[in-house]
């Protein structure tokens, strides 16, 4: 059987690129240093999958920031906005790339960056494509062509990757009324194959073509445009193999559209979507095709260890099937959403050589495709690499590191008064008010402040034994008065610590918490340079102890205004972790919910009267299919409710949620009942905020108007409109100002800037509504 990958991480195995597009970004190294560190990623990357026994081997899965942007530049689709950006010189691309993911702010010019949303139900961000009537596309970046013959001059033919056209269309906006994205079908497809033609006269066996939208719900016209792109591609290439890989769930009613596509394979994710197998085996047209399918056994999106007697199971039924050289085996999806190597955690005291055991990175989970392929055509109930995972599998199974009788017990004596405040929102509303005396449009931020290299320094001092524990605590608690000091000159309302002493929203609290582990290096990519650690839940979930009762207090203690506790959400710790598979993720959000309680109740004891309960990914969680909603919500609702219940009606509970369509979650997020929602509007330009007024939401919102993505400085008057905005659907005495995020990853002059700008934008808000009145 052919072995065969989607994808592979492309920030590097010590996040090289990371490192390099900063640099760049600073102007401290020049195009040729960066590009020359991207060859180098990918080099490696397609080394490491050669060595590893992978037959056919992606390219143009690297990208320097966004697959989805690297599209939107290959087939010309560039905002208007950017034109200007435009002069036909190959060196000024990178430019105009970097200036649609980021914007541009220098003198004379002042562009905004395109809007970022999640990737299906990832934690990995895309630039969403922008399209008008009649949208145009034109070939503008040969990126594609030019990785496919990088890999030629190092002898290895590879399978070019695109993210597939229907797909691309799907995933888009229309930027004005009149027209349906996928209408601009006919447009787009010349380009595409005008790419896929130059592919195959150069060479190219194969050409994978990313369709995960056969995974959502689709009308007929979306169906019928999938099946007209591949007629068409198929017209255009006729000696060109094409594999259409799905992933992210199960094609279910997609599936006849999936099958009787004219391609060469069907690639199915196996592992979310298990049904789909026995569908396509089921199918007469395509098993009496000659067509080949790809099963994707090994999960992309986790880091357990491939359990080899389930996928043979999967493995065997298709070829009694379809016989073994119809079959190709992969992993589910693109291993982008995996850390690199687990061999590159040395340390047993981060990760205990038994939990070790259970896992597989991006490296091992190849060798596992590999191994799968190998396994398929032996009596492998004697390998040796079949009994040494048997062995990890079964010692995972039966660890008594895992389960908790405490923790289970109480998640089932969970009572329906537990998820209840004490009082209706509008009695909240009023005490607050009372006891909170806050000024009409209350000014706030959303937690984090820049994290400087001093201060990641003295966390790293701190593990080296170089600063004591105290000496550590004494540094960050000046980081804290003096990020304090600062925001009361400014003016600020409700003031933040700003998490000095926190190394990730997630990763901290997990720190603080039984039942998860940690790696060294197992970083994952978020958004262009932005990587995370995910923690790993392979255990019942409790809170020994209180986890940032004492910042808030000594942060507190030392300001008269208002400082926010600052918590991260039950489903967000849950979402954006790598999460044991051998329990309901309710279950274990229930878990993480019960321990955030524990915690806000001691934030309330400890005097902090305002507490924030960041939920950022519930909208991520969402299935991506409808019937699937109700339940998930349900739960992820509750859970949140859980967590924030406990408190009294004069502790005013905030949440935040950024990158997320609201419109057809609305009910949901008013279910959650948190007196004060942040969001991200601003590379929206407030076009969230309808659906907030169309459903009449009754609490309390904070629209960000500063894009903390992007490096450039909005103004006053930008921030104004922005509200302007906002005050036509919602009421003033329900509005904040805030930025749209935590501002972690900013410097801290663009950061003052941008505040100052807004604190600016708040008074003369306050000033114009109040003469209004």
């Amino acid at each position: 059987m052919l072995s065969h990958n989607l994808g592979y991480p492309r920030v590097g195995s010590q996040r090289e690129l990371k490192k390099a597009n900063e640099q760049f970004w600073a102007g401290k190294i020049d195009r040729d240093a960066l590009l020359k560190a991207a060859r180098q990623v990918r080099h490696q990357n397609w080394e490491t999958q050669q060595n590893a026994g992978i037959d056919l081997i992606p390219s143009n899965d690297f990208s320097l920031y966004d697959q989805v942007l690297d599209t939107t530049l290959m087939v010309g689709a560039i905002p208007e906005r950017y034109h200007q950006l435009i002069d036909g010189k190959s060196n000024r691309e990178l430019d105009l790339y970097f200036a649609m993911a980021r914007g541009v702010q220098r003198e004379g010019m002042d562009i905004k960056a395109m809007e970022m949303t999640k990737w299906f139900d990832t934690n990995y961000h895309f630039l969403v494509p922008e399209f008008i009537k009649n949208q145009e596309f034109s070939r503008y970046s040969d990126k594609v062509i030019i990785e496919f013959e990088d890999a030629r001059q190092k002898g290895i033919l590879t399978k070019p990757v695109l993210v597939g056209p229907v797909t691309y269309l799907l995933l888009g906006k229309e930027k004005e009324k009149g027209f349906y994205r996928i209408d601009l079908l006919e447009n787009l497809l010349p380009v595409y194959t005008s790419i896929l033609k130059e592919l195959s006269a150069r060479g190219a066996a194969w050409v994978q073509l990313d369709e995960p939208g056969l995974v959502l719900d689709l009308s007929e016209k979306e169906k019928q445009a999938f099946q007209y792109a591949y007629t068409e591609i198929r017209k255009a290439v006729p000696e060109l193999k094409i594999l259409v890989a799905t992933y992210f769930g199960a094609l279910e009613d997609n599936l006849p559209v999936a099958a009787a596509l004219p391609a060469d394979a069907l690639h199915l994710d196996v592992t979310r979507g298990s049904e789909s197998l026995s569908a396509i085996l089921e199918n007469e047209d395509f098993v009496n095709s000659s067509k080949m399918l790809s099963l994707g056994v090994v999960d992309g999106r986790n880091i357990w260890k491939n359990d080899y007697s389930k996928s043979l199971a999967y493995i065997n039924v298709a070829k009694e099937v379809l016989g073994e050289n119809r079959l190709m085996i992969a992993p589910s999806s693109s291993l982008l959403h995996s850390p690199y190597d687990l061999d590159l955690e040395k340390n047993e005291e981060i990760l205990t050589p038994e939990i070790k055991d259970w896992m597989a990175f991006a490296r091992q989970k190849l060798h596992e495709v590999a191994t799968l392929a190998r396994l398929s055509g032996s009596d492998f109930q004697n390998d040796e690499d079949f009994k040494t995972n048997q062995a990890s599998v079964e010692n995972r199974k039966n660890s008594a590191l895992i389960h908790k009788p405490e923790v289970k017990s109480r998640v089932r004596n969970v009572t329906v008064g537990d998820f209840e405040r004490q009082s209706p929102f509008l009695i909240r509303q009023s005490v607050q008010q009372e006891k909170l005396k806050l000024p009409l449009f209350p000014s706030t931020t959303i937690g984090s402040f820049p994290q400087t290299d001093e201060v990641r320094q003295l966390r790293a001092n701190l593990k080296k034994g170089i600063l004591t524990t105290q000496e550590y605590e004494n540094r960050i608690k000046e980081e804290i008065v003096s990020s304090l000091r600062w925001q009361e000159e400014l003016g600020i309302d409700v003031l933040v610590h700003g998490e000095f002493e926190r190394n990730d929203m997630v990763e901290y609290f997990g720190e603080n918490l039984s039942g998860f582990a940690f790696t060294q290096n197992g970083w994952v990519q978020s958004y262009g340079s932005r990587c995370v650690k995910p923690p790993v839940i392979y255990g019942d979930v409790a809170r020994p102890e209180a986890m940032t009762v004492k910042w808030s207090s000594f942060a507190q203690a030392n300001s008269a205004k208002l400082v926010k506790g600052m918590l991260t959400g039950p489903v967000t710790i849950l979402q954006w972790s790598f999460v044991r598979d051998d329990q309901p993720r309710k279950e274990t959000a229930f878990q993480i919910a019960l321990a955030i309680r524990d915690e806000v109740s001691d934030l309330e004891k400890a005097g902090i009267k305002v507490i924030q309960i960041d939920e950022p990914a519930i909208r991520e969680g969402l299935p991506l299919r409808n019937k699937d909603w109700n339940n998930y919500l349900q739960w992820a609702v509750d859970a949140f409710r859980l967590s924030a219940a406990a408190v009294a009606d004069q502790t005013q509970i905030h949440t935040h949620m950024c990158y997320s369509e609201f419109n057809d979650i609305i009910a949901s997020i008013a279910a959650l009942d948190a007196d004060v929602i942040t969001i991200e509007t601003s590379r929206s330009q407030m076009e969230l905020l309808d659906v907030f007024a169309e459903f009449e939401y009754p609490n309390e919102i904070g629209p960000g108007v500063y894009d903390i993505h992007s490096p450039r400085v909005p103004t006053v008057e930008e921030m104004v409109q922005l509200m302007e905005k906002a005050l036509k659907v919602i009421p003033a005495r329900n509005l904040w100002v805030n930025p749209d995020c935590g501002l972690k990853t900013r410097k801290w002059p663009e950061t003052e800037a941008a505040l100052r700008n807004m604190i600016a934008a708040a008074n003369l808000l306050r000033e114009s509504v109040a003469a209004a009145y």
